[in-house]
């Protein structure tokens, strides 16, 4: 709630914002934090990699169907897949955008995890992660978001933190 809050009023919307980015992030870092505080090592989120490829899929479906409402809409496009939301302007979908990369995502997962593939076995959780961090860093570009460091907005910097999480979590031996 924190993330999307401060992103809806930065962008001149005086309203409590959700995110999904913003969600993941925090229980990321409270799972981290946990296992840090408890000595719990090794990954221990691939069981979670697929159910949260689907959740994240869903919901922007849910978004996208919510129309202008919930302000998660495309900037305008003049491209044949643009989407009137009711406002007479043709945008972005990028909750279906994000929702076709979630659903590639999942296909990839699940194909790894049928092979027994020990790298994804291993880092799924993080390659899922890493992934949901790197395209909703792309469209973000394509959102009417106010911008807080450069041409970057609040949700640009999430993103970046995650794919930062996901690259350090793959590349450190975590004693498993």
């Amino acid at each position: 709630m924190f993330f999307g809050t401060l992103n809806t009023w930065l962008s001149g919307v005086h309203a409590i914002g959700f995110s999904m980015a913003g969600g993941i992030a925090g229980a990321v870092a409270s799972v981290e934090l946990f296992k840090h505080m408890t000595g719990i090592k090794g990954s221990t989120g691939i069981a979670f990699a697929a159910p949260l490829c689907a959740t994240i899929a869903v919901g922007r479906l849910g978004c996208f169907f919510a129309g202008l409402d919930d302000y998660t809409y495309g900037t305008p496009t003049g491209l044949p897949w643009g989407v009137d939301f009711g406002d007479g302007m043709r945008r972005h979908p990028v909750q279906l955008y994000e929702a076709l990369a979630m659903v590639a995502m999942l296909a990839v997962l699940l194909w790894r995890l049928k092979k027994r593939d020990p790298f994804w076995l291993a880092n799924g959780f993080y390659l899922v992660v890493g992934w949901y961090g790197l395209q909703r860093f792309v469209w973000e570009f394509l959102k009417p978001y106010a911008t807080l460091a450069g041409p970057f907005n609040v949700f640009h910097l999430v993103c970046l933190g995650l794919v930062l999480y996901a690259a350090a979590m793959i590349r450190s031996p975590r004693g498993s």
